[in-house]
């Protein structure tokens, strides 16, 4: 048996929750790996729909789920979000979730930078699109080494040591961006206030984990955004400020990288994403509002719609390159349905030459005209279906067609919302 890495493998809202969600059944516990309360998770149980941020999808079935390392954060949401599943039934305690205790804190002086610095971007394409709530300048404080951690608030010693530090650079910053000073006293009370409610949660999530592999139990390391939101293979500047690859399940976990296992990208059957940056394959038509209308393509935390586009295999195939990516799950191919004509894009068409890749370059990326390959589309509902054999021979075409041109299988095949409207083609923990 493996454990299974999960990650988005376009640019994120590619229906991680579910998978994970479904997955979790064949697991032991669950891990989310990078990232903050910026990108959401939606399941759909029955009736029942659960909207999380921080948490890991597995809470919801009650298995031990781990908040890691590399995670931001924000100590006042991650009380309000189990609070809120726990209104929905959903039980919530020490013995099922461990927070890191070298995970960095998200403070409440990281979203105002966050908001005052876009609000400030007047310049032609320089707001980024960030979500507002201090992801960003969280990881900026750890790797500036000067972030507070989830272990610093069992001590108020060493907080008011390190809030002075934090003063240092921030101030300034606050200052030319019209905010006033950090006040030390209030964030202290706020942390002093907080710190009872989180610290019954704090372990060293590497031990956690180290004691699961030697009893040969199964992890689920749970990703979120995706590939092309990395900091380093993503779109940059127009990126998250984490690694969202599979190679981050990790370090941002504390397991070796021989411990990750087998690699999952999720893959919507067509193109989304959410912010400024390119988009090659971006529609402004009724298909595009199709998509957006049937798909319900709005973000689950921040409400803000999402671009929509053909499926772009250029992007998925490189994502496959680098994430190592075993197989992937194609999700939401009933919003396909009713579509007389699909779209594939197979090449970039950058200055007159045809790519095979998404170049580096921001002007590059920019001027990337899609190059289309067409199949004949459908007017059978494949909502619903739950065995590959149901599917209509276009969809079935579709999903091949799919598996060629990325270089990988197709593992699972997601034909609803809901948690059992998933098609098993090939088991990721069995490898």
């Amino acid at each position: 048996m493996a454990n299974v890495a999960v990650v988005g493998a376009q640019w994120g809202d590619e229906g991680k929750g579910k998978i994970v969600d479904w997955l979790s059944n064949r697991a032991d516990a669950v891990v989310r790996f990078q990232g903050g309360h910026n990108a959401g998770h939606t399941l759909v149980v029955g009736e029942q729909v659960y909207k999380l941020a921080l948490l890991p999808s597995g809470v919801v079935q009650g298995k031990p789920s781990i908040i890691g390392n590399g995670v931001v954060v924000d100590p006042w949401h991650l009380v309000k979000e189990i609070e809120g599943i726990k209104a929905q039934g959903v039980d919530i305690s020490p013995e099922i979730l461990t927070v890191a205790d070298n995970a960095c804190l998200i403070l409440p002086i990281h979203p105002a930078l966050d908001v005052a610095r876009e609000a400030a971007a007047s310049a032609p394409g320089a707001k980024i699109g960030t979500t507002g709530r201090g992801i960003g300048p969280a990881y900026e404080d750890k790797v500036g080494r000067r972030a507070i951690r989830v272990c610093d608030l069992a001590n108020e010693d060493d907080l008011k040591v390190k809030i002075e530090r934090l003063r240092s650079h921030h101030d300034p910053l606050r200052a030319g961006l019209g905010l006033e000073p950090i006040d030390p006293e209030a964030l202290l009370a706020q942390l002093l206030e907080i710190a009872p409610k989180i610290l019954p949660f704090v372990k060293p999530a590497w031990r956690v984990l180290d004691g699961l592999q030697k009893g040969g139990k199964r992890v689920l390391f749970e990703g979120a955004q995706g590939a092309f939101l990395d900091v380093d293979h993503g779109t940059y500047p127009y990126v998250t400020s984490s690694n969202t690859v599979a190679g981050q399940a990790a370090a941002g976990s504390g397991i070796g990288p021989r411990g990750v296992g087998y690699v999952l990208g999720i893959v919507k059957a067509y193109t989304t994403r959410v912010g400024e940056g390119p988009f090659a394959c971006e529609l402004h038509d009724e298909v595009g509002e199709h998509l957006a209308i049937v798909g319900r393509e709005v973000g689950v935390n921040t409400g803000r719609a999402r671009r929509c586009g053909w499926f772009d295999a250029v992007l998925v195939r490189q994502s496959v390159a680098i994430n190592g990516i075993d197989g992937i799950a194609l999700t939401k191919l009933d919003v396909l349905d009713g579509l007389e004509t699909l779209k594939i894009c197979v090449g970039y068409r950058v200055n007159g030459e045809v790519l095979d890749y998404l170049p580096s370059s921001l002007k590059e990326q920019a001027a990337a005209e899609p190059v289309f390959e067409e199949l004949e589309g459908w007017s059978e509902s494949t909502g619903g279906v739950r065995s590959f054999k149901d599917l209509n021979a276009n969809a079935i075409k579709y999903v091949r067609r799919i598996e060629e041109l990325i270089g990988a299988p197709v593992a699972l095949l997601s034909t609803s919302p809901q948690r059992d409207d998933t098609i098993l083609m090939r088991d990721p923990f069995l490898g």
